[in-house]
């Protein structure tokens, strides 16, 4: 048995309508044997999403559903694919990354993951995650459909090593528009603008391999990626705490946003 096959997994919440957040980087589970090939600064865990899964369920609408990953990124990277192509031009992590996102080593010398170790997770955590957001996914297509899927995500609002100056604070990614109809794009991206918080629509952030792989507009799948500054809603540093006022200006503007894809209907070519 590998050191990852008693790691949980997910917490869901099984919809009733065609909307559905995916919250892939909020998980902190690491398993005890690879906790410590970890170096000490490794386990502050500077990389999560932090709180996205309680945000995420706190601007749920009624009837939408939730699949959140309780593994750690440094587990294995959700959000890449299992074969590890780069997603983007430049500097970045992989799908189970030895650096953090500054550069920074995550492994004690000589612990570092060899094949053997690398396939363990990819069996273990990524291959179920995925199994599950498909059939949910091919769930939500049978019952409506189409399905309106919602990739929800944070990082530092300053990183070097990925991009220049400070991100803006809302980060809509739609593969450049190939992830989701036109008219879902533009209204999701108009309601983030409505805000008040500063937003940018496939800038650095066009969405990763949830967003690509599973947003097929022409077969009724509607991907979006939201990107969010942690500054605008947290304290950038351990212990990562909430600022209550940001953070519910946060909630309001993500409830816009779901909002809005709530109430969108694809038109017969798009389901």
């Amino acid at each position: 048995m590998s050191d990852y096959a008693d790691l949980p997994l997910f917490e869901q919440v099984r919809g009733t309508t065609p909307l559905l957040l995916n919250v892939p980087h909020a998980g902190t589970a690491l398993p005890d044997a690879l906790r410590a090939r970890l170096r000490p600064d490794a386990l502050e865990l500077r990389d999560t999403d932090w709180h996205m899964d309680a945000i995420a369920r706190d601007v749920l609408p009624e009837g939408a559903g939730l699949l959140a990953a309780l593994p750690s990124r440094y587990v294995v990277d959700l959000n890449r694919p299992a074969d590890d192509t780069p997603l983007y031009a430049g500097a970045t992590t992989g799908l189970v990354s030895t650096i953090d996102f500054d550069g920074t080593p995550l492994y004690r010398p000589g612990q570092e993951p060899d094949a053997a170790d690398r396939a363990a997770r990819l069996a273990a955590v990524w291959r179920p995650y995925h199994a599950a957001l498909d059939a949910e996914i091919a769930r939500l297509r049978a019952a409506h459909g189409y399905c309106l899927l919602l990739d929800v995500h944070s990082i530092r609002s300053r990183v070097p090593r990925l991009f220049e100056g400070r991100l803006p604070d809302l980060n809509l990614g739609t593969a450049s528009g190939a992830s989701c109809a036109p008219a879902l794009a533009q209204a999701a991206f108009a309601a983030l603008q409505a805000s008040g918080l500063t937003a940018v629509r496939d800038g650095r952030f066009k969405g990763g391999h949830i967003t690509r792989h599973y947003g097929r507009p022409e077969q009724g799948v509607h991907a979006l990626q939201i990107e969010i500054a942690q500054e605008c809603y947290m304290r950038e540093g351990p212990p990562w705490t909430l600022q209550p006022g940001p953070a519910a200006r946060l909630r309001a503007a993500l409830a816009g946003l779901v909002g809005v894809m709530s109430a969108f209907v694809p038109e017969a070519d798009h389901r």
